[in-house]
């Protein structure tokens, strides 16, 4: 499919610099587009708690209802956090 004006990637694929995971959470399949260094952090920390990386996932998309924050940017403040060691 080709850009659309203004250079940019269509809505249905992510740009070239996310990577792409499909999930299932709460019982429903959920695709999320991050860049390659959040998930990094994101399947090191799972595996730092002995989880995997669709529960720590569930776990974030839980605390951030209340707030109704999108998921992806839920996920990334959590990986900074992680990093920052918070």
């Amino acid at each position: 499919m080709p850009p659309r004006r203004g250079g940019l990637e269509p809505a249905s694929e992510p740009p070239h610099h996310l990577r792409k995971r499909s999930l299932r959470l709460a019982g429903h399949p959920t695709s999320i587009a991050l860049e390659p260094v959040f998930w990094t952090v994101l399947e090191e920390e799972a595996a730092r708690r002995h989880t995997s990386l669709a529960a720590l996932v569930a776990e974030q998309d839980a605390l951030r209802a209340e707030t109704g924050e999108p998921l992806t940017s839920r996920l990334r403040v959590f990986a900074l956090e992680v990093v920052r060691g918070g």
